[in-house]
């Protein structure tokens, strides 16, 4: 009959259950799993297993110490970032302002047109010559024909040039109407004639001329045509 050893049933003590539970409590923490295998009924609670640390996923143990210093690292991270970001803005030239649209020039107003100057007065000699030349402009003026030649031969003529020549024999002056004046006019003719802007006298050299040219043209068609007494 064979001989058979009875293997000794081992004891599980009080220190074989604490260490039983505080691997089962690691192992839910960490998903761990521990297989707990009592030992020699004398072992003792100094070689039970050291408590397991909670790891983070990257194999990094996440102890509130190292929690508190990965925060320090990330707010020091984002501050350097924050300050980088602050300089390129200030380094970044600002757009000039744009300047305003300059106003278009006002035009220079226009110089009133300058009135011609007026002809200065014409000029007469005070003589026979610059009274014929005077009385034809302003026959000229009046739409009175006649010319230098024209007058001039009547005046010569009639008064020699005589301005305050009078005839005192012929028919008028013994009617009591004398001729006077360079183409001998009497009174009632110089008149009816008188040419306005010519002095009202008789005897006045230019009024006499025109007086005695405005008849003639009325009645002859012009001194011209007067070779006689008319």
């Amino acid at each position: 009959m064979p001989n058979f050893t009875l293997l000794r049933t081992a004891r599980i003590t009080r220190t074989h259950k604490i260490a039983t539970a505080v691997l089962a409590g690691a192992a839910a923490t960490t998903g761990l799993a521990f297989t707990a295998a009592p030992s020699d009924a004398d072992t003792s609670a100094s070689h039970a297993p050291a408590a397991v640390q909670p790891v983070s996923a990257d194999g990094q143990p996440t102890t509130p110490k190292d929690k508190a210093e990965d925060a320090k690292k990330k707010a020091a991270a984002e501050h350097t970032a924050q300050q980088a970001a602050n300089r390129s803005t200030e380094r970044k030239p600002m757009a000039a302002p744009k300047a305003a649209p300059k106003a278009a020039p006002k035009a220079a107003p226009k110089a009133a047109p300058k009135a011609a100057p007026k002809p200065a007065p014409k000029t007469y000699a005070n003589n026979l010559d610059g009274w014929i030349r005077q009385s034809l402009d302003i026959m000229k003026a009046k739409g009175i024909p006649g010319s230098y030649e024209g007058l001039h031969r009547n005046i010569i003529r009639e008064s020699g040039g005589d301005p305050n020549a009078v005839n005192d024999w012929d028919i008028n002056a013994i009617n009591g109407v004398p001729s006077k004046g360079l183409l001998q006019v009497i009174q009632p003719t110089f008149d009816a004639y008188h040419v306005a802007g010519t002095p009202d006298k008789l005897t006045d050299p230019i009024a006499n001329i025109t007086a005695a040219a405005n008849y003639a043209a009325d009645r002859y068609g012009s001194i011209d045509n007067v070779d006689s007494a008319y």
